[in-house]
């Protein structure tokens, strides 16, 4: 049985760590029943015990022990490397926030602290990593790097990319995109990053793989609009992106009424503040992100390839609290992990992502301007399967 060590900024109801290492402790639904990992919690650590800290209540239920350092939670007060897999949720908590309005969670940090027992120990164990490696790229490139260099299976990101699909679309291995756009809702840091994650999970297929991305810019309010009459973002693929919502508010929130929104105008009315993320990457190709807060309350995404002619789509569906069951989707990504020591999609997408979506908010926090971003000239392979949910 693999021996699980948690490392997050707090424990309680509806935070990530909740929703993690519960399914860890008391199992999921997986293919329709019930599942129970063949792992056990063995140790906590946790940064910040606001009101409402679970951290003690689980550590009594389930008989692990919570410690005062990360290095005592790896050793579990031994002398040496007591676990087989670590992870790590920096997610919620009191955490300061930059002049970009990227809050400051100490992600890479609370990776360093393990890396250090490794290092020590001589041995390594896989890491999951909750969302974004880190707020700073370089940050997070030095956390890919020390996997590499350690040799340890390191899986990162988001749960959109693996949650179900309506309806189940994959793009095909190798496909030529001609256009991608995404649509997404909540704030910037940390909502635009599932949305980006999203988008990168479905372009990543592209014909030669990815390739890194050239450039960056993000635009906000009218100008966003602008930037759709003028053909910087296709207008067909946001209709189409929005015909796979089930959220759409205004009039179908008031009177129960179908819409077409961007017709009747209710898009522009009800969208206050619309930011467009521009992604240019390294082979030429292009995408947006449409951030279309008051408009729609899910992710959705649509593209064009070469030689069909009507895009595709689809809706990255998000189940609803408490349970939320789509973070039980990269439970099971997890689990293999930990079971395999072998990531089931390269973090080299999150690392991208991570580094996008810094850059974006660069781009804003500097007038709007767009960056080149040699640096983000990260490349990889998409796995052969997507890996979303199926049943």
């Amino acid at each position: 049985m693999k021996r699980i060590a948690v490392v997050t900024t707090i424990y309680r109801y509806l935070s990530h760590a909740q929703h993690f290492t519960d399914r860890f402790l008391v199992g999921y639904p997986k293919a329709g029943k019930w599942h129970h990992p063949n792992m056990k919690v063995v140790s906590l650590y946790v940064d910040q015990k606001p009101e409402g800290d679970q951290s003690e209540d689980r550590a009594k239920e389930f008989g692990f022990s919570v410690y005062p350092t990360i290095a005592e939670t790896l050793r579990c007060s031994g002398h040496q490397l007591a676990v087989d897999a670590v992870l790590l949720i920096g997610e919620h908590g009191d955490y300061p926030q930059n002049e970009m309005s990227q809050i400051l969670y100490p992600r890479y940090e609370f990776f360093k602290e393990c890396v250090n027992v490794f290092e020590e120990d001589g041995r390594a164990v896989p890491i999951f990593n909750d969302k974004h490696l880190s707020y700073n790229f370089e940050k997070a490139k030095e956390m890919v790097d020390d996997a590499h260099r350690l040799g340890f299976g390191l899986l990162a990101g988001s749960s959109l990319p693996v949650t179900w699909r309506l309806p189940d679309v994959e793009l095909p291995s190798e496909c030529d995109i001609e256009d991608a756009l995404m649509i997404g809702v909540g704030g910037s840091d940390p909502m635009d990053y599932h949305a980006l994650e999203a988008m990168q999970c479905m372009v990543e297929r592209r014909k030669g793989g990815e390739t890194g991305v050239a450039a960056v810019q993000l635009i906000d309010g009218e100008n966003v609009w602008q930037a759709g009459e003028n053909r910087r973002w296709s207008m067909e693929l946001l209709e189409t992106a929005l015909s796979r919502s089930d959220t759409l508010c205004g009039l179908t929130e008031e009177d129960g009424r179908t819409q077409d929104m961007i017709r009747n105008g209710e898009l522009q009315r009800l969208v206050q503040n619309p930011s467009a993320y521009f992604i240019e990457y390294n082979d030429g190709f292009k995408a947006t992100l449409l951030m279309l807060n008051g408009a729609v309350k899910d992710y959705c995404f649509a593209a064009k390839l070469q030689g069909e002619s009507v895009p595709v789509s689809t809706q990255f569906f998000l189940t609803p609290t408490p349970n939320v069951t789509y973070s039980a989707c990269l439970i099971a990504k997890i689990e293999e992990l930990f079971e395999t020591g072998i990531a089931p999609y390269p973090a080299e997408r999150t690392l991208l992502v991570s580094g996008a979506l810094e850059n974006c908010l660069i781009s804003r926090h500097q007038g709007n301007k767009r960056i080149e971003t040699p640096h983000l000239n990260v490349t990889y392979k998409a796995p052969t399967q997507s890996q979303h949910a199926r049943s």
